[in-house]
């Protein structure tokens, strides 16, 4: 296929098929595998402040529920297309599986660039688009969480949206909350956390310590911010970070803390005065030992993997490589840990959310950090015997163990009719 045209639903699926071929399960697995459980499309109308009315498309897709209730985010981003959605909500399967959390996956989105409106524009964009998808959507169907351009607000319009509609207050129906309206102790750091964990541990596994040892962060936002800070507390110097204007570099390190009130104060790294400024590509060329990519997915392809010098790279974001680029740096040697696992500790986190929601008993920050870490290098250990066992890469491991277990979910469960 012409790289060109290649979609990340392309790399979702080939990413499938291979994993069906050696686990030898055979072209019906692959079919019923491959497609969406259910999926819709909306349009959500808007009237902005100043009076016009705009039509914006919205989506979402539950690709598999056979191990529990569908669980994704809600995503708002100018580059939103179904066939993204897709791709995503298969992706949270696996990663659901991977880490033993009893939902299937799900995702949804809405194409519009949320910097482009205002507060009151979001909140009626959100509403609208929960009102929409609201027959899908539920504790017990399929709960959502944040993902690009949504937070902590977004969830909390969502729920109250889904709770008027059922005439009393649903906590369970989102993750991701603040803490006043049921969110977990910290849900906000999870995905950042669970990204540290997984990347100290393939730093030993390469025989480097966290101590001492370099990395470079790309987006500095939602998991990356997050990333960078956390990896600096775990005694690596973060080396280049980036966001969508831009990247920075210090020899020395970044003054992560420094950073962050920077970009408190201005809204991007861009400008920040202790850094060198370089292009916001040139991050993921950095001489590092650790490459966390965590922005959007296709940041490394064939066009520029063989520019890689990481030693390790930890996909903080959901599909940051593309096929290519995955043969491309494994062929060069370069340990690979997948999404699916690396980034897992969100959904981990949102799934401790609902479940002290359900059960309205809420656990300390120190009881959640504890229970994710363990859960992360659990899963860690796990993918790691199996791929040495089997010879495979960490990414394939884990697709096949992830496969595995939705599909022996399906073989127990049997076809209905």
């Amino acid at each position: 296929m012409d790289p060109a045209t290649r979609t990340v639903l392309d790399d979702a699926r080939e990413q499938l098929a291979q994993a069906i071929d050696v686990l030898g399960l055979g072209p019906e697995v692959f079919g019923m595998l491959a497609a969406p459980r259910r999926e819709i499309a909306v349009s959500i109308p808007l009237r902005r402040d100043d009076g016009s009315i705009e039509v914006l498309p919205g989506y979402r897709v539950q690709h598999n529920t056979s191990r529990g209730p569908g669980k994704g985010g809600v995503r708002f981003d100018a580059r939103v297309d179904i066939d993204e959605v897709r791709a995503l909500a298969m992706w949270m399967t696996w990663k659901c599986a991977l880490l033993d959390v009893p939902y299937g996956g799900a995702k949804g989105g809405v194409r519009v660039d949320p910097r482009a409106y205002s507060r009151a524009e979001l909140e009626r964009i959100t509403r609208r688009y929960t009102s929409e998808i609201g027959p899908l959507i539920g504790p017990e169907n399929d709960i959502p969480a944040p993902d690009i351009g949504t937070d902590e607000q977004t969830m909390a319009w969502m729920m109250d949206t889904y709770s008027v509609g059922q005439g009393h207050t649903v906590l369970g129906v989102v993750t991701g909350k603040p803490i006043a309206l049921g969110g977990s102790q910290g849900r906000a750091a999870s995905t950042s956390r669970g990204v540290v964990t997984i990347g100290v541990e393939a730093l030993r596994h390469r025989d480097l310590g966290a101590d001492g040892s370099t990395a470079a962060v790309q987006g500095f936002g939602k998991v990356g911010r997050g990333a960078a800070r956390l990896l600096h507390q775990a005694g690596l110097r973060v080396l280049a970070v980036s966001d969508v204007d831009g990247g920075l570099f210090h020899p020395g390190g970044i003054d992560i803390a420094a950073l962050e009130e920077y970009v408190d104060l201005h809204g991007s790294v861009v400008g920040f005065p202790d850094a060198e400024a370089i292009d916001g590509e040139a991050v993921l060329m950095a001489d590092v030992d650790l490459l966390v990519p965590a922005a959007i997915e296709g940041v490394l392809h064939a066009g520029n993997a063989a520019g890689v010098r990481a030693r390790v790279i930890v996909e903080g974001a959901n599909g940051p490589l593309t096929a290519d680029a995955d043969r491309i740096l494994e062929a060069a040697g370069v340990l690979i840990v997948p999404d699916i696992l690396a980034n897992a500790g969100g959904v981990v986190v949102s799934y401790f959310e609902w479940v002290q929601a359900n059960q309205s008993f809420w656990w300390t920050e120190d009881e959640v950090n504890e229970r994710l870490v363990h859960r992360m290098i659990k899963a860690w250990r796990e993918v790691t015997e199996y791929a040495g066992a089997r010879r495979l890469s960490l990414r394939m491991a884990a697709t096949c163990m992830a496969v595995e277990r939705v599909y022996q979910a399906h073989e127990v469960r049997g076809l209905y009719p």
